[in-house]
Protein backbone atom coordinates (compact mmCIF):
# COMPACT_ATOMS: atom_id res chain seq x y z
CA UNK A 1 0.00 0.00 0.00
CA UNK A 2 2.93 2.52 -0.50
CA UNK A 3 1.72 5.23 -2.17
CA UNK A 4 2.30 8.92 -2.56
CA UNK A 5 -0.35 9.78 -0.41
CA UNK A 6 1.02 7.91 2.44
CA UNK A 7 4.14 9.14 2.30
CA UNK A 8 2.90 12.58 1.94
CA UNK A 9 1.44 12.57 5.57
CA UNK A 10 3.15 14.47 8.49
CA UNK A 11 3.55 12.52 11.53
CA UNK A 12 4.90 13.89 15.19
CA UNK A 13 7.43 11.01 15.30
CA UNK A 14 8.99 8.42 12.16
CA UNK A 15 11.53 6.27 12.90
CA UNK A 16 13.18 4.70 16.42
CA UNK A 17 12.19 6.03 19.75
CA UNK A 18 15.52 7.45 20.29
CA UNK A 19 17.49 10.28 18.85
CA UNK A 20 21.13 10.87 17.61
CA UNK A 21 23.67 8.24 16.61
CA UNK A 22 22.95 4.42 16.96
CA UNK A 23 22.34 2.94 20.32
CA UNK A 24 21.23 -0.12 22.18
CA UNK A 25 17.59 -0.85 21.95
CA UNK A 26 15.78 -0.16 25.42
CA UNK A 27 13.52 -2.50 25.37
CA UNK A 28 11.79 -1.72 28.93
CA UNK A 29 11.40 1.72 28.07
CA UNK A 30 8.94 0.75 25.38
CA UNK A 31 7.73 -1.78 27.14
CA UNK A 32 6.56 0.78 29.92
CA UNK A 33 5.72 3.45 27.77
CA UNK A 34 1.63 4.03 28.12
CA UNK A 35 1.85 5.35 24.89
CA UNK A 36 3.10 2.01 23.28
CA UNK A 37 -0.17 0.69 22.14
CA UNK A 38 0.96 -2.05 19.34
CA UNK A 39 4.20 -3.65 18.95
CA UNK A 40 4.92 -5.51 15.46
CA UNK A 41 7.69 -7.77 15.39
CA UNK A 42 8.48 -8.37 11.84
CA UNK A 43 11.47 -9.99 9.56
CA UNK A 44 11.92 -12.58 7.01
CA UNK A 45 11.16 -16.39 8.21
CA UNK A 46 12.97 -18.09 10.88
CA UNK A 47 14.35 -15.46 12.63
CA UNK A 48 12.74 -16.27 15.55
CA UNK A 49 9.91 -13.61 15.48
CA UNK A 50 7.38 -15.53 17.74
CA UNK A 51 9.51 -16.24 20.74
CA UNK A 52 10.88 -12.61 20.52
CA UNK A 53 7.00 -11.65 20.52
CA UNK A 54 6.08 -14.03 22.73
CA UNK A 55 8.85 -12.99 25.54
CA UNK A 56 8.24 -8.86 24.94
CA UNK A 57 4.23 -9.93 25.78
CA UNK A 58 5.30 -11.67 28.83
CA UNK A 59 7.96 -8.88 30.12
CA UNK A 60 5.50 -6.11 29.49
CA UNK A 61 2.41 -8.42 31.35
CA UNK A 62 4.73 -8.76 34.71
CA UNK A 63 5.75 -5.20 34.13
CA UNK A 64 2.31 -4.05 34.32
CA UNK A 65 1.06 -3.94 30.96
CA UNK A 66 -2.54 -5.18 30.06
CA UNK A 67 -1.34 -7.76 26.70
CA UNK A 68 -2.61 -9.83 24.45
CA UNK A 69 -0.25 -11.09 21.76
CA UNK A 70 -1.22 -12.45 18.16
CA UNK A 71 1.11 -14.83 16.60
CA UNK A 72 0.69 -16.32 13.27
CA UNK A 73 2.57 -19.06 13.49
CA UNK A 74 1.97 -22.73 11.66
CA UNK A 75 4.33 -24.56 14.46
CA UNK A 76 2.37 -23.29 16.85
CA UNK A 77 5.13 -23.00 19.67
CA UNK A 78 3.96 -20.25 21.41
CA UNK A 79 1.29 -22.03 23.04
CA UNK A 80 3.82 -24.98 23.79
CA UNK A 81 5.76 -22.17 25.28
CA UNK A 82 3.20 -20.38 27.07
CA UNK A 83 1.32 -23.58 28.68
CA UNK A 84 -1.33 -23.51 26.61
CA UNK A 85 -2.74 -26.34 24.94
CA UNK A 86 -4.35 -25.04 22.04
CA UNK A 87 -4.57 -21.48 20.50
CA UNK A 88 -7.59 -20.13 18.37
CA UNK A 89 -8.74 -16.87 17.31
CA UNK A 90 -9.72 -16.19 20.57
CA UNK A 91 -7.28 -14.70 23.23
CA UNK A 92 -6.61 -16.96 26.17
CA UNK A 93 -5.69 -15.94 29.35
CA UNK A 94 -1.61 -17.39 30.04
CA UNK A 95 -1.58 -19.50 33.17
CA UNK A 96 1.66 -19.09 35.47
CA UNK A 97 2.23 -15.11 34.64
CA UNK A 98 3.48 -12.82 37.71
CA UNK A 99 0.54 -10.07 38.40
CA UNK A 100 2.53 -8.52 40.64
CA UNK A 101 2.85 -5.25 38.94
CA UNK A 102 -1.41 -5.53 37.96
CA UNK A 103 -0.52 -6.82 34.27
CA UNK A 104 -1.95 -9.79 32.49
CA UNK A 105 -1.33 -11.79 29.38
CA UNK A 106 -3.51 -13.41 26.73
CA UNK A 107 -2.72 -14.89 23.59
CA UNK A 108 -4.59 -15.96 20.58
CA UNK A 109 -3.20 -17.62 17.32
CA UNK A 110 -5.16 -15.82 13.72
CA UNK A 111 -7.31 -18.41 11.98
CA UNK A 112 -7.40 -17.28 8.43
CA UNK A 113 -10.31 -18.24 7.37
CA UNK A 114 -12.39 -17.70 10.67
CA UNK A 115 -11.39 -13.86 9.90
CA UNK A 116 -12.45 -13.83 6.96
CA UNK A 117 -15.67 -15.54 7.61
CA UNK A 118 -15.92 -12.66 10.41
CA UNK A 119 -15.58 -10.02 8.03
CA UNK A 120 -18.75 -11.53 5.70
CA UNK A 121 -20.59 -12.14 8.61
CA UNK A 122 -20.56 -8.60 10.00
CA UNK A 123 -20.68 -6.43 6.88
CA UNK A 124 -23.89 -8.86 4.80
CA UNK A 125 -27.05 -10.29 5.54
CA UNK A 126 -27.54 -13.58 6.76
CA UNK A 127 -28.55 -14.61 3.57
CA UNK A 128 -26.01 -13.16 1.98
CA UNK A 129 -23.06 -14.21 4.43
CA UNK A 130 -24.54 -17.63 3.93
CA UNK A 131 -24.30 -17.83 -0.46
CA UNK A 132 -20.75 -16.29 0.42
CA UNK A 133 -19.44 -18.83 2.80
CA UNK A 134 -20.69 -21.88 0.94
CA UNK A 135 -19.31 -20.89 -2.47
CA UNK A 136 -16.64 -22.55 -3.56
CA UNK A 137 -14.53 -19.96 -4.80
CA UNK A 138 -14.63 -18.29 -1.46
CA UNK A 139 -13.73 -21.12 0.15
CA UNK A 140 -10.33 -21.31 -1.99
CA UNK A 141 -9.87 -17.61 -1.64
CA UNK A 142 -10.24 -17.02 2.12
CA UNK A 143 -8.15 -20.02 2.58
CA UNK A 144 -5.14 -20.18 0.57
CA UNK A 145 -5.16 -17.17 -1.77
CA UNK A 146 -2.02 -15.44 -1.97
CA UNK A 147 -2.04 -12.18 0.24
CA UNK A 148 -4.89 -13.31 2.65
CA UNK A 149 -3.09 -14.53 5.68
CA UNK A 150 -1.16 -11.77 6.17
CA UNK A 151 -4.48 -9.55 5.09
CA UNK A 152 -6.68 -11.25 7.82
CA UNK A 153 -3.60 -10.70 10.33
CA UNK A 154 -4.29 -7.02 9.48
CA UNK A 155 -8.18 -7.49 9.62
CA UNK A 156 -7.29 -9.02 13.45
CA UNK A 157 -5.54 -5.84 14.24
CA UNK A 158 -8.09 -3.85 13.40
CA UNK A 159 -10.69 -5.75 15.52
CA UNK A 160 -8.61 -6.44 18.60
CA UNK A 161 -7.47 -2.54 18.70
CA UNK A 162 -11.73 -1.53 18.09
CA UNK A 163 -12.08 -3.92 21.18
CA UNK A 164 -9.81 -2.90 23.31
CA UNK A 165 -10.55 0.90 22.66
CA UNK A 166 -14.11 0.55 23.63
CA UNK A 167 -13.45 -1.66 26.45
CA UNK A 168 -10.19 -1.32 27.87
CA UNK A 169 -9.42 -4.99 27.81
CA UNK A 170 -5.60 -4.25 26.62
CA UNK A 171 -3.55 -1.70 26.84
CA UNK A 172 -0.89 -3.40 24.50
CA UNK A 173 -1.16 -5.34 21.61
CA UNK A 174 1.88 -7.75 20.25
CA UNK A 175 1.92 -8.68 16.45
CA UNK A 176 3.75 -11.84 15.22
CA UNK A 177 3.89 -11.03 11.18
CA UNK A 178 3.11 -14.18 9.44
CA UNK A 179 6.43 -16.05 8.97
CA UNK A 180 6.89 -15.14 4.86
CA UNK A 181 9.50 -15.53 2.34
CA UNK A 182 10.23 -12.09 2.58
CA UNK A 183 9.40 -9.60 5.50
CA UNK A 184 8.05 -7.03 2.97
CA UNK A 185 5.19 -9.38 2.05
CA UNK A 186 3.42 -8.23 5.60
CA UNK A 187 2.98 -4.77 4.29
CA UNK A 188 2.55 -5.83 0.45
CA UNK A 189 0.39 -8.68 0.58
CA UNK A 190 -2.63 -6.88 2.05
CA UNK A 191 -2.41 -4.28 -0.73
CA UNK A 192 -2.57 -7.08 -3.49
CA UNK A 193 -5.47 -9.14 -2.17
CA UNK A 194 -7.37 -5.83 -1.41
CA UNK A 195 -6.75 -4.88 -4.86
CA UNK A 196 -8.21 -7.59 -6.52
CA UNK A 197 -11.11 -7.95 -4.16
CA UNK A 198 -12.11 -4.52 -5.44
CA UNK A 199 -10.69 -4.33 -8.55
CA UNK A 200 -12.93 -2.96 -11.61
CA UNK A 201 -11.40 -5.60 -14.27
CA UNK A 202 -13.03 -8.44 -11.78
CA UNK A 203 -16.25 -6.76 -11.95
CA UNK A 204 -16.35 -6.30 -15.43
CA UNK A 205 -14.90 -9.86 -16.26
CA UNK A 206 -17.30 -11.90 -13.98
CA UNK A 207 -20.23 -9.38 -14.24
CA UNK A 208 -20.55 -8.34 -17.94
CA UNK A 209 -24.56 -7.30 -18.05
CA UNK A 210 -24.09 -4.43 -15.32
CA UNK A 211 -23.61 -0.78 -16.11
CA UNK A 212 -22.03 0.12 -18.99
CA UNK A 213 -20.07 -3.01 -19.32
CA UNK A 214 -23.42 -3.66 -21.55
CA UNK A 215 -21.99 -2.08 -24.53
CA UNK A 216 -18.79 -4.17 -24.53
CA UNK A 217 -21.02 -7.66 -24.08
CA UNK A 218 -19.50 -8.91 -27.80
CA UNK A 219 -15.81 -8.57 -26.38
CA UNK A 220 -16.51 -9.71 -22.68
CA UNK A 221 -18.01 -12.69 -24.05
CA UNK A 222 -15.50 -14.12 -26.21
CA UNK A 223 -13.42 -13.47 -22.82
CA UNK A 224 -15.92 -15.52 -20.76
CA UNK A 225 -15.92 -17.75 -23.63
CA UNK A 226 -12.34 -18.80 -23.44
CA UNK A 227 -11.60 -18.48 -19.32
CA UNK A 228 -14.39 -21.17 -19.88
CA UNK A 229 -13.01 -23.34 -21.83
CA UNK A 230 -9.26 -22.41 -19.47
CA UNK A 231 -11.32 -23.18 -16.36
CA UNK A 232 -14.34 -25.07 -16.77
CA UNK A 233 -17.71 -23.67 -16.93
CA UNK A 234 -18.69 -24.50 -13.05
CA UNK A 235 -15.52 -22.79 -11.99
CA UNK A 236 -16.52 -19.77 -13.74
CA UNK A 237 -19.99 -19.86 -13.02
CA UNK A 238 -18.97 -20.33 -9.30
CA UNK A 239 -16.48 -16.94 -9.47
CA UNK A 240 -19.44 -15.30 -11.09
CA UNK A 241 -22.01 -16.50 -8.43
CA UNK A 242 -18.96 -15.15 -5.66
CA UNK A 243 -18.86 -11.37 -7.10
CA UNK A 244 -22.39 -11.27 -7.42
CA UNK A 245 -22.95 -11.99 -4.00
CA UNK A 246 -19.92 -10.27 -2.36
CA UNK A 247 -20.66 -6.92 -4.68
CA UNK A 248 -21.56 -4.99 -1.46
CA UNK A 249 -18.76 -5.50 0.54
CA UNK A 250 -15.93 -5.20 -2.13
CA UNK A 251 -15.46 -1.40 -1.38
CA UNK A 252 -15.10 -2.10 2.16
CA UNK A 253 -11.82 -4.29 2.13
CA UNK A 254 -10.07 -1.52 1.03
CA UNK A 255 -11.43 0.82 3.12
CA UNK A 256 -10.74 -1.70 6.23
CA UNK A 257 -6.95 -2.45 4.30
CA UNK A 258 -6.46 1.17 4.64
CA UNK A 259 -8.14 1.98 8.08
CA UNK A 260 -5.65 -0.76 9.49
CA UNK A 261 -2.52 0.90 7.19
CA UNK A 262 -3.34 3.96 8.60
CA UNK A 263 -3.00 2.41 12.17
CA UNK A 264 0.23 1.10 11.77
CA UNK A 265 1.23 4.35 10.65
CA UNK A 266 0.30 5.87 14.39
CA UNK A 267 2.27 6.98 16.90
CA UNK A 268 1.49 4.68 19.37
CA UNK A 269 2.55 1.63 17.01
CA UNK A 270 6.15 0.43 17.08
CA UNK A 271 7.96 -1.62 14.38
CA UNK A 272 10.64 -4.02 15.73
CA UNK A 273 12.69 -5.61 13.10
CA UNK A 274 13.95 -8.96 14.06
CA UNK A 275 16.73 -10.62 12.26
CA UNK A 276 19.41 -13.29 12.78
CA UNK A 277 22.97 -12.12 12.85
CA UNK A 278 23.29 -13.94 9.12
CA UNK A 279 23.90 -11.74 5.37
CA UNK A 280 20.71 -12.60 3.70
CA UNK A 281 18.73 -11.73 7.24
CA UNK A 282 20.27 -8.38 7.80
CA UNK A 283 19.95 -7.81 4.39
CA UNK A 284 16.41 -8.40 4.13
CA UNK A 285 16.34 -6.40 7.35
CA UNK A 286 17.96 -3.03 5.94
CA UNK A 287 15.00 -3.39 3.38
CA UNK A 288 12.28 -3.59 5.72
CA UNK A 289 13.81 -0.46 7.62
CA UNK A 290 13.75 1.67 4.53
CA UNK A 291 10.38 0.53 3.60
CA UNK A 292 9.16 1.87 7.12
CA UNK A 293 10.99 4.70 6.46
CA UNK A 294 9.05 5.26 3.09
CA UNK A 295 5.74 4.37 4.50
CA UNK A 296 6.32 6.67 7.47
CA UNK A 297 5.82 3.80 9.94
CA UNK A 298 7.35 4.11 13.34
CA UNK A 299 10.67 1.74 13.71
CA UNK A 300 11.45 1.04 17.50
CA UNK A 301 14.68 -0.75 16.26
CA UNK A 302 16.32 -3.71 15.18
CA UNK A 303 16.67 -7.14 17.40
CA UNK A 304 19.65 -8.92 16.01
CA UNK A 305 18.60 -12.71 17.59
CA UNK A 306 20.54 -15.79 18.51
CA UNK A 307 23.79 -14.33 17.75
CA UNK A 308 26.32 -16.34 18.81
CA UNK A 309 27.67 -16.08 22.40
CA UNK A 310 31.14 -14.88 22.74
CA UNK A 311 33.85 -16.72 24.03
CA UNK A 312 35.01 -16.88 27.16
CA UNK A 313 39.02 -16.30 27.76
CA UNK A 314 40.78 -13.34 26.19
CA UNK A 315 42.42 -16.07 23.03
CA UNK A 316 42.32 -14.48 20.17
CA UNK A 317 41.49 -16.77 17.24
CA UNK A 318 44.87 -16.56 15.27
CA UNK A 319 46.23 -17.57 19.04
CA UNK A 320 44.09 -20.51 19.45
CA UNK A 321 44.75 -22.01 15.94
CA UNK A 322 48.92 -21.23 16.41
CA UNK A 323 48.73 -23.21 19.74
CA UNK A 324 46.63 -25.57 18.35
CA UNK A 325 49.29 -26.39 15.61
CA UNK A 326 51.98 -26.54 18.02
CA UNK A 327 49.71 -29.65 20.07
CA UNK A 328 48.91 -31.60 17.02
CA UNK A 329 52.31 -31.85 15.53
CA UNK A 330 53.50 -33.63 19.03
CA UNK A 331 49.95 -35.47 19.75
CA UNK A 332 47.85 -35.91 16.29
CA UNK A 333 44.98 -36.67 18.66
CA UNK A 334 45.24 -34.31 21.44
CA UNK A 335 42.29 -33.03 22.54
CA UNK A 336 43.52 -29.58 24.28
CA UNK A 337 43.83 -28.86 20.09
CA UNK A 338 40.41 -29.67 19.20
CA UNK A 339 39.29 -27.69 21.95
CA UNK A 340 41.44 -24.75 21.02
CA UNK A 341 40.36 -25.04 17.19
CA UNK A 342 36.77 -25.05 18.61
CA UNK A 343 37.41 -21.33 20.12
CA UNK A 344 39.44 -20.42 17.23
CA UNK A 345 35.91 -21.09 15.52
CA UNK A 346 33.41 -19.78 17.87
CA UNK A 347 35.60 -16.14 17.97
CA UNK A 348 35.78 -16.21 13.88
CA UNK A 349 32.24 -16.53 14.08
CA UNK A 350 31.84 -13.95 16.69
CA UNK A 351 33.60 -11.54 15.13
CA UNK A 352 32.02 -12.28 11.40
CA UNK A 353 28.89 -11.62 12.94
CA UNK A 354 30.06 -7.85 14.33
CA UNK A 355 31.12 -6.92 11.39
CA UNK A 356 27.74 -7.52 9.91
CA UNK A 357 26.09 -5.82 12.30
CA UNK A 358 28.68 -2.70 12.14
CA UNK A 359 28.33 -3.23 8.48
CA UNK A 360 24.58 -2.48 9.10
CA UNK A 361 24.40 0.27 11.92
CA UNK A 362 26.96 1.89 9.26
CA UNK A 363 23.96 2.10 6.54
CA UNK A 364 21.59 2.88 9.29
CA UNK A 365 23.08 4.57 12.08
CA UNK A 366 19.72 5.81 13.51
CA UNK A 367 18.40 2.05 14.38
CA UNK A 368 18.57 1.40 17.99
CA UNK A 369 20.02 -2.41 18.59
CA UNK A 370 19.46 -4.87 20.93
CA UNK A 371 21.59 -8.34 20.51
CA UNK A 372 19.81 -11.49 21.93
CA UNK A 373 22.54 -14.68 22.48
CA UNK A 374 21.53 -17.55 21.06
CA UNK A 375 20.55 -20.13 24.18
CA UNK A 376 21.75 -23.97 24.71
CA UNK A 377 18.23 -24.98 24.23
CA UNK A 378 14.92 -24.43 22.57
CA UNK A 379 12.49 -22.31 24.49
CA UNK A 380 9.42 -24.04 25.93
CA UNK A 381 8.20 -22.59 28.53
CA UNK A 382 7.34 -18.80 30.61
CA UNK A 383 10.52 -19.51 32.24
CA UNK A 384 12.60 -19.53 28.99
CA UNK A 385 10.46 -16.71 27.73
CA UNK A 386 11.26 -14.54 30.65
CA UNK A 387 15.04 -15.63 30.18
CA UNK A 388 14.28 -14.22 26.42
CA UNK A 389 13.20 -10.73 27.77
CA UNK A 390 15.95 -10.12 30.26
CA UNK A 391 18.65 -10.92 27.23
CA UNK A 392 16.11 -8.43 25.26
CA UNK A 393 16.54 -6.23 28.09
CA UNK A 394 20.40 -6.13 28.08
CA UNK A 395 20.29 -8.62 31.26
Amino acid sequence: MSTPAHRQRSRSRVGPLTEGPASSLDVDVLLDDPGTRIIVCCGSGGVGKTTTSAALALRAAERGRRVVVLTIDPARRLAQSMGIEALDNTPRPVVGVDAGAGGSLDAMMLDMKRTFDEVVESQATPEKARQILENPFYIALSSSFAGTQEYMAMEKLGQIHGDAQRDGSYDLIVVDTPPSRSALDFLDAPERLSSFLDGRFIRLLLAPARGPARMMSAGVGLITNALTKILGAQVLRDMQTFVAAFDTLFGGFRQRAQKTFELLQADGTAFLVVAAPEPDALREAAYFVERLSEDRMPLAGLIVNRASPEPQGDLSADEAMAAAARLRTQDPESLTAGLLRLHADRSRMVEREARLRERFGAAHPEVPTAVVPALAGDVHDLEGLRRIGDLLAGG
